[in-house]
């Protein structure tokens, strides 16, 4: 009685060699399936840059909400990070449209404190009305964005060197006007500290700043993706010569965005005197890097052409969750400030990952 043994494995080169070879296709096939599905990532996020944020801030929310218990959801802490981002918030509106057309603004925060500051005089010094010392605030903003303007387009200077330079010219009238001294909300005119007033829904109290933050919001995202103007923004910044042979008056877009970027600004300065109840020439030093840490953060591309304006506002908040939650924790300043940066340093890696999506 014999009995047979079968082997499962090759039983000589040939067939070894074959078996090697179905490994290698099989690997080959997992990597181009491994492949197939982060360029599919890649897209979806080029395509919704504002995906990772809105995570970012979700789990952001869950983890210190868990770290910190029911202090994180107080109606009083809600309202206060929604204060202490509206500045932020409202820069980076501006600072978004500069970096869609792949510039970047060095001069925010100095044109932002300029007007304050010429708003204040006006009122408390000069005896001028609050809606006339407001226009003048608002015309000192429009005029810097137009020189920032004037110089990146008709000069041709990069915006960086633009605005680098701009920024100490406008810190020096500013510290010249005030003489560096803080002009105090009681001498203003009641208009200028308005938006500083709140109002209540239940226990939550919102400052008029912060509700003119989300209408601004609002507005500009319909503008950017429904009319012209927006189409426009997004094709200079993506491809500025093929948007030029296109038919885009790219020059002109450039200009129309520093402007609206300073009147911006000039709109912000306004919402700083109400914060503070006061126009210092020492406020709002920090928004030129606040303002490009809530566009970076948000998914805004600083090489241009891609983001959205909701990502702006999820960045600003990013900032505020993450600052007020590791306060609340009992972090010192000092790593609240390395977590930002950390995730600046993320945000931008994701980006360089996503433009490669295009390669």
């Amino acid at each position: 009685m014999s009995s047979t043994t079968e082997s499962t494995g090759p039983r000589g080169p040939a067939e070894f060699e074959r078996a090697l070879a179905q490994s290698d296709q099989a690997v080959a096939v997992f990597e181009e399936e491994h492949k197939s599905t982060l360029k599919r990532v890649q897209h979806f996020l080029h395509q919704y840059p504002t995906t990772v944020p809105f995570i970012v801030l979700l789990l952001g929310i869950i983890v210190f909400s868990a770290i910190v218990g029911d202090r994180f959801f107080a109606p009083f802490n809600l309202s206060l990070i929604l204060q202490q981002v509206t500045i932020i918030g409202i820069v980076g509106i501006a600072q978004t449209l500069i970096v869609l057309t792949a510039g970047i603004d060095l001069s925010v925060g100095a044109i932002m404190v300029l007007s304050s500051i010429v708003m204040a005089k006006l009122s408390a010094d000069a005896g001028l009305p609050g809606p006339l010392a407001l226009l003048a605030g608002f015309g000192v903003g429009l005029l810097c964005g137009l020189l920032n303007g004037l110089l990146v387009t008709r000069v041709k200077l990069p915006p960086f060197i633009v605005t680098l330079g701009t920024l100490n010219i406008f810190f020096a009238l500013n510290l010249y006007i005030s003489q560096s001294a803080t002009v105090r909300g009681t001498d203003m005119s009641d208009l200028l500290l308005w938006t500083g007033n709140f109002i209540s829904i239940g226990e939550t109290r919102f400052t008029y700043g912060a509700v003119l933050m989300l209408v601004m919001f609002a507005v500009m995202a319909f503008v950017l993706k429904w009319t012209m103007w927006g189409r426009h923004v997004y094709a200079t910044g993506d491809d500025r010569e093929a948007a030029r042979l296109s038919g885009i008056r790219t020059d002109r877009v450039l200009l129309s965005v520093y402007v609206v970027a300073g009147l911006i600004y000039a709109i912000a300065a306004w919402i700083l005197i109400g914060r503070i109840a006061a126009a210092s020439p020492q406020a709002g030093l920090t928004a030129n890097l606040d303002s490009i840490t809530a566009v970076v953060i948000g998914g805004t591309s600083l090489f241009g052409g891609r983001g959205r304006i909701l990502g702006t506002l999820l960045g600003a908040l990013i900032v505020g969750v993450f600052r007020n939650g590791l306060q609340l924790a009992g972090i010192d300043e000092l790593w609240q400030n390395f977590a930002v940066g950390v995730l600046v340093l993320i945000a931008v890696a994701i980006d360089q990952w996503i433009r490669r999506a295009r390669a």
